[in-house]
């Protein structure tokens, strides 16, 4: 007769958890369609009768007492080792047990046909202003929804599901088959009616017994203001409608924001170059420039055009701050600010008479010969910084 704690390999004093520990690493190792080898099988037995009787408290205390907790009765096992096998006297079932430590499943019962829907998503392209400043635009959506002609049952006008004959309304049939390990019961969605319990003998013509058709619709999508390219908006319940009619899943729009020809957003800031005549940034000046809201249709010109002053001696490249000009922000108030490059324009074509005043006024300030001078460092910055850097020296 084996020592069981030998057999599993644990102490006299072993847990609960030590012995299961011990029972899942052997039978793993030992399982016949594991091995592979014929005296796996033998080996496999007696691992499996050590955990029946280790794991359960009273027969492995009628053991440690030097009884026979397999019969009932003292002195060792007898012949034909333990039940479920030629010979035995109890109905162990070693297979049951296996499935019992390593996910063999029961009957679940029928799985109903009606089931939630997936998430569907949608991309959707705005227009600068319109992710500044929020926007309702309509969306065409392809996705399942309820079958207007059975209204999500599956079944033609006048017809009902029918119980399944194969398995009798429960969804599963089980199947036990022979082997020298014992009954192997094993439990499979019924195939006739793949697990519903009911057969729909007269399908819905539109929708072939789903419960839902494809269909495209068009939905009106709220665009909250301060949005940028990659957030989605979330509309509930407007998603694939689910088998057999089921709730629908969500909708996901995610949006992409077109670049503009004249602003270039930097988070909640807006970036824009202004063009100015050489002689109004050496004098200064006041001009007037449009700001994103031209773009929303109605807005007058006393709400979009905001003035900036110039100081006298502005150099190309310098940046300018409207406050309160940019983007709203999305997740909180205010508004980021709008940001002016000034661009100076030296004039290209010049009349004799002005081209005599460029002269008197180099002359004055001699600056007939200048000596250029270089900017360093700008190799590698953005377009904004190598443009004031250019001509900040």
């Amino acid at each position: 007769m084996s020592d069981y704690y030998e057999v599993l390999g644990v102490p006299r004093d072993a847990t609960g958890d030590q012995i299961k520990k011990a029972y899942r690493k052997l039978a793993m190792k030992y399982h016949p369609d594991v091995a592979g080898d014929p005296a796996s099988a033998e080996k496999f037995k007696e691992i499996g009768e050590a955990y029946a009787v280790l794991s359960d408290d009273k027969k492995r205390q009628m053991y440690d007492l030097g009884g026979d907790p397999m019969r009932g009765g003292a002195g060792g096992f007898g012949p034909g080792g333990f039940g479920g096998f030629p010979g035995g006297a109890q109905g162990f079932d070693v297979g049951g047990l296996f499935d019992a430590m390593f996910g063999g499943q029961g009957s679940r019962g029928p799985r109903s046909r009606v089931r939630k829907g997936q998430d569907a998503l949608v991309r959707l392209n705005l227009t600068l202003s319109e992710a500044a400043f929020g926007a309702t635009k309509p969306i065409r959506v392809d996705t399942a929804v309820i079958c207007p002609t059975c209204s999500g049952r599956g079944a033609a006008d006048g017809t009902e599901p029918v119980t399944c004959t194969t398995c009798h309304g429960a969804g599963d049939v089980q199947t036990v088959q022979r082997s020298f390990l014992g009954d192997i019961r094993t439990v499979q969605p019924c195939p006739t009616c793949r697990g519903y319990g009911t057969v729909i003998e007269h399908p819905c013509g539109e929708c072939t017994g789903e419960g839902r058709v494809r269909s495209t619709r068009t939905i009106n999508v709220k665009i909250p203001a301060g949005v940028s390219t990659g957030n989605r908006v979330h509309l509930d319940s407007q998603g694939e409608v689910g088998p057999g009619g089921g709730p629908s899943g969500d909708l996901y729009v995610e949006l992409s924001v077109s670049p503009h020809d004249v602003f270039k957003r930097d988070g909640d800031n807006l970036e824009m170059v202004a063009k100015l005549p050489m002689t109004a940034a050496a004098l200064g000046t006041e001009v007037w420039i449009d700001t994103l809201e031209a773009d929303v249709e109605g807005t007058v010109p006393e709400e979009f055009r905001v003035k900036l002053d110039v100081p006298p001696g502005t150099q190309s490249g310098t940046r300018l701050v409207v406050p309160a000009r940019g983007v709203p922000r999305l997740r909180g108030t205010g508004r980021g600010d709008l940001g002016v490059t000034l661009l100076v324009q030296t004039p290209q074509s010049l009349d004799d008479s002005q081209r005599d005043l460029l002269r008197q006024l180099a002359e004055a300030r001699g600056e007939t010969r200048p000596a250029a001078t270089v900017s360093r460092g700008a190799a590698h910055k953005g377009f904004f910084s190598k443009l004031k850097d250019a001509f900040s020296d």
